[in-house]
């Protein structure tokens, strides 16, 4: 059984960073450990690693050392090479990958850079290792300069050199294509291409060409002055401020590079105070040449700003910089976070290696990883691109987490607040925010605005609301949010970062309403443990539910654990297993269990039984030998609030499990509610899960 693949390019600059990281995100999608092997790294300088290994690592965290996954440096094959050791080269590159596939289902060979002493002896090597490794091959070319024939020519002569080899050949991918020719490349790959051969053309991508602030400071050897924090920051294009101020600030563009000499205080401060302007783009950084750094009272000034770019002073002139930055090839770092973004979402438009990896391995996962349920849950979400609304639109962390989800285009996102003040928000916390991807709402000033007020006061009228009451709650974002969902102009609505839990669900339960036959709101979360993962209910809405409650908790977490790919099998908690425990917190886990049973006689469920018998395998069989739950549960009901909540963030904290949720079950259409110390990512998944429960699961 295959359990590789190698990734071979034709020439350096090729850009096969994109399809590394696109291929390691489906494999991680398909299959439970993927490893990480590059036979041959370009010298490093000083203590710096591989940039490739380092970023796959780091980014997709996977569970090996930097020097396991690596054989050779350029300088040190090319030594071995010289004194005819190739047999030992050989053999080390063997050695080191089966060590790989013993420890991982599945490992991932990228090729050398094309960075050492010559093409055709690097080209040649990459043959002779994927020949030897046995592995499978996806050829990598790059359009940049080149005619249709010439990029069309060089791909069949490598697609030539490895099938002559006896080396197979799954896809190959045309690269930084300009966007009008993605068609024409594809039609001509398959001319010379057998039909079992896939067939890619990615567009050239300017976001992924332009270097970053960091890799500017090495390139020109440059000493940061102010904004190390901000090194990352993304390049969009570069001009040398060298005219008066009131002409040189109509030129600057999105993520503008200004480069001027170090004594233009004038182009300095008015850059500066661009950047914070929402009248002008956003600007990455400020080079200043020449070795001129600006005079104290400048300096002074500038350190007191409450927003800095990265400010670097340089030792050349203007014009040697200038075309220095023009010559940088950009890379992708495993702090490139926006880069690595742009990269999957690029890739995930434009390849879909589903089919091919369907071919290329044949493996069973035990169990659902984290890796892959979130991948799972990214895919469901782009099926049917969803309207989620997000009321907290001044919020940084729900900012930053629309500018991911916009990126991979797989929902639609609704900002509620003021334009200025989200405009605010996004200058200061330096959030990347495409305004023309979003949609932002003030709620007062909506075209649905009076129709909402209107709207609420005919379903609230017989609780005595008058207009007036109805106009102040339409007002309020949790309010005006949940009636957009009411009004059928959005799929979902997520919220709680700085709102209570009463707020965001109270407007739901007024006009929301829960579905025919549930009295019950509750909540899961998706529990992502190493191996598995599991459902916790309810850990976030109901303190002390009755026995009937806790019943239909326990079927409505078990629907959502179907929903979601999960096979439920219920485990009902308490501080005892089985017969042996007496007392009413027991007697009600013991009610809520039978009424289950009488209610779905269809679902696996056993209860009462402690955590550790549901959980572990060893223990679950010596207390209940005889059930078809015990030490295999993957939903999880806790008997009350306390014990849920407390033990999902000790299961979080203790194991490092990615917690997703809570996810709000049992309303007509999908609410959720997030914790007010929420994360970013906390925002990304609740928001994912959202848009497939609207997808009417």
């Amino acid at each position: 059984m295959n359990k590789g693949i190698y990734i071979a390019t034709l020439e350096p600059n090729s850009g096969k960073s994109i399809v590394s990281l696109g291929l390691m995100r489906t494999l991680l999608g398909k299959t439970a450990k993927v490893g990480y092997f590059r036979p041959v790294i370009d010298d490093s300088k000083g203590d710096t690693k591989d940039n490739h290994i380092s970023t796959v690592l780091s980014f997709f965290d996977i569970p090996l050392d930097y020097e396991d996954a690596y054989a050779f440096t350029t300088s040190q094959l090319i030594k071995k090479r010289n004194k005819g050791k190739s047999g030992e080269i050989l053999d080390t590159i063997i050695t080191k990958y089966k060590n790989l596939e013993d420890q991982f289902d599945f490992v991932l060979v990228e090729g050398s850079d094309f960075t050492g002493e010559g093409s055709v002896f690097e080209f040649d090597t990459n043959v002779l290792i994927a020949k030897n490794l046995g592995l499978p091959v996806i050829l990598v070319g790059s359009g940049v300069g080149k005619t249709e024939d010439e990029l069309l020519g060089s791909l069949q002569i490598a697609y030539t050199s490895f099938t002559e080899r006896d080396v197979s050949v799954m896809g190959v991918v045309a690269n930084k294509v300009q966007p009008e020719n993605l068609q024409i490349a594809k039609k001509g790959l398959r001319n010379f291409l057998p039909d079992h051969v896939e067939v890619f053309a990615i567009p050239f991508t300017e976001k992924l060409a332009h270097p970053t602030i960091k890799e500017i400071v090495q390139e020109l050897d440059g000493k940061v002055l102010f904004g190390n924090e901000f090194l990352d920051n993304q390049t969009g294009n570069f001009g040398v401020g060298a005219m008066q101020l009131r002409n040189y600030l109509t030129h600057l563009k999105q993520d503008s590079l200004v480069i001027t000499p170090g004594d233009r205080a004038d182009i300095i401060l008015g850059a500066l105070q661009a950047n914070i302007s929402t009248n002008y783009p956003r600007i990455s950084g400020i080079i200043l040449t020449g070795g001129l750094v600006p005079e104290e009272p400048i300096l002074k000034l500038i350190e007191g700003l409450s927003q800095i770019v990265p400010i670097v002073s340089v030792d050349d002139g203007t014009f040697s910089v200038t075309n220095r930055v023009g010559n940088i090839k950009s890379k992708i770092y495993a702090t490139s976070k926006s880069k690595i973004e742009t990269s999957l979402t690029v890739f995930e438009k434009e390849v879909s290696f589903d089919q091919l990896i369907e071919r290329l391995i044949n493996l069973e996962p035990k169990g659902i990883t984290p890796r892959m349920f979130q991948y799972g849950l990214m895919k469901r979400a782009a099926t049917a691109k969803k309207h989620i609304v997000l009321p907290e639109g001044t919020d940084p962390r729900i900012l930053n987490a629309a500018v991911q989800l916009v990126e991979l285009d797989i929902v639609q996102i609704s900002l509620l607040g003021e334009l200025d003040k989200i405009k605010e928000v996004a200058v200061q916390h330096s959030i990347p925010l495409n305004l023309e991807k979003v949609r932002v709402i003030n709620p007062i000033t909506s075209e649905h605005f009076e129709d909402y007020v209107n709207t609420f006061y005919e379903l609230r009228k017989h609780k005595n609301v008058n207009m007036d009451i109805a106009r102040d709650w339409m007002a309020d974002v949790s309010y005006y949010g949940t009636m957009m969902i009411y009004k059928g102009h959005a799929d979902g609505m997520v919220s709680g970062a700085a709102h209570t839990t009463a707020h965001t669900i109270k407007p739901a339960l007024q006009f929301i309403k829960t579905k025919p036959g549930v009295s019950v709101v509750s909540s899961v979360f998706f529990m992502c443990l190493e191996d598995r993962v599991s459902v916790f209910g309810d850990c976030a809405i109901n303190p002390n539910p009755s026995a009937g409650e806790l019943a239909e908790i326990a079927i409505s977490s078990a629907e959502s654990s179907l929903a979601f790919g999960i096979e439920p099998k219920i485990a009902m908690l308490s501080y005892s297993s089985g017969t042996s425990g007496k007392g009413e917190d027991v007697d009600r886990v013991r009610e809520a269990t039978e009424i289950v049973k009488s209610k779905r006689p269809d679902l696996k469920i056993e209860g009462p039984i402690q955590y550790d018998a549901a959980v572990d395998a060893a223990i679950g069989k010596s207390k209940l030998p005889d059930s078809e739950v015990a030490g295999q549960a993957s939903v999880l009901i806790f008997p009350d609030l306390n014990t849920g909540n407390n033990t999902y963030k000790a299961v979080q904290r203790e194991t490092g499990a990615l917690a997703i949720g809570p996810m709000l079950q049992g309303l007509n259409k999908p609410v959720n509610d997030l914790s007010r110390g929420c994360t970013v990512e906390d925002i990304f998944n609740t928001v994912i899960i959202t848009a497939i429960q609207a997808q009417g699961i």
